[in-house]
């Protein structure tokens, strides 16, 4: 039974998220939600916004059965609901009315101390063969993470298909290293059928997309990463450095384009244009190319290397340190930080 429903719930994620993607355009339409192209804008064409509200749906009622078919613990699945739930929602109110900053802000705090709780804090760090407990610090440095996660992942939702394709990437790269260094637990489970409701979405966000995400569920996917890898850490501390190298496009662009205005005494939680992602779009007068590009470096750069830091084959700090390092590089190439003409 646990191997039909194992099937069956990333299946249901995948249709019920096509099917509320399309029925979220419909009514984007109506009531005027549209995206209007202006000068920060990687986009041409006036297109209605959030059907990440497919994705939050697609996802947390799946894991709410898993939960209650004995498949995943009810304080994950209540943790992840519970943050997972008040991000999509305050996303989904700044995607009717601008919020002011505070109170989103404040909203990903509480989602970042609710999942910290039902997770039991933050999990210990794996480090040079050691485990170590952070204690008080680790917990604040754990919540800090998550609402970083959440916003940067907000800051990379600029072109089409791009958040959907890295949250795809991640998760069944997370799948994989959860198989490799915990074969005998389950929680595999919850990043697969996050991945499956973001591929629903991205039937629809394809480049040329017809409809987009919206702050609705860019939050709710940098939170769910967040979550997870955090769980995953509870489960072999050494995982949490493969999701961190997993996330790595995501992290490295969103982290060098902020030092950099930061920098340059610029505002850096102001609208712009000026990630390497949208240097690189505008390069190549394309969404698609970059897109799938994102997409190959965590296929074909990240994750081996997350793999061989499952397999403890590979230090956890060496081993982002050498997935970043490129990343980097191309980032700094690519001008990350300054603005786009």
């Amino acid at each position: 039974m646990d191997g039909v429903a194992s099937a069956a719930l990333p299946a249901a994620a995948f249709l019920l998220s096509l099917w509320l993607t399309g029925w979220l355009r419909g009514y984007a339409m109506k009531r005027r939600l549209i995206d209007v192209p202006n000068v920060r804008s990687s986009h041409s064409v006036a297109t209605p916004r959030g059907g990440g509200v497919a994705i939050v749906l697609a996802t947390l009622l799946p894991l709410v059965a898993a939960a209650a078919l004995h498949i995943l613990a009810w304080p994950l699945v209540v943790g992840l609901v519970g943050g997972g739930a008040l991000v999509g929602s305050i996303g989904f109110v700044d995607d009717h009315r601008d919020l002011a900053r505070r109170w989103r802000l404040l909203a990903h705090a509480a989602a970042a101390a609710w999942v910290l709780v039902w997770l039991e804090g933050a999990p210990p760090l794996a480090v040079d063969g050691m485990v170590i407990d952070l204690g008080w610090g680790g917990h604040a440095l754990a919540a800090l993470y998550v609402v970083w996660l959440i916003n940067l992942t907000n800051f990379m939702d600029g072109i089409d298909g791009i958040a959907a394709v890295e949250t795809i990437t991640v998760c069944l790269g997370g799948v994989l290293v959860h198989l490799v260094a915990v074969p005998g637990q389950d929680d595999w489970l919850s990043p697969l059928v996050l991945a499956a409701a973001a591929t629903g979405f991205l039937m629809w966000n394809w480049p040329p997309a017809k409809i987009f995400m919206g702050d609705a569920g860019s939050g709710f996917l940098g939170f769910m990463l967040a979550a997870l890898s955090l769980r995953a850490a509870w489960l072999e501390p050494s995982l949490f450095w493969s999701w961190s190298i997993l996330v790595g496009v995501f992290v490295v662009d969103a982290t060098v384009t902020i030092l950099r205005r930061v920098f340059q005494g610029e505002r850096f939680y102001e609208p712009h244009r000026s990630h390497a992602y949208q240097h690189a779009a505008l390069r190549w007068n394309a969404h698609r190319p970059v897109t799938m590009a994102v997409g190959a470096l965590n296929i074909i750069w990240l994750l081996p290397i997350a793999l061989l830091v499952a397999r403890q084959q590979l230090g956890g700090p060496l081993g982002v340190a050498i997935a970043y390092s490129p990343l980097v590089a191309a980032a700094v190439l690519l001008k990350a930080g300054r603005s786009a003409p």
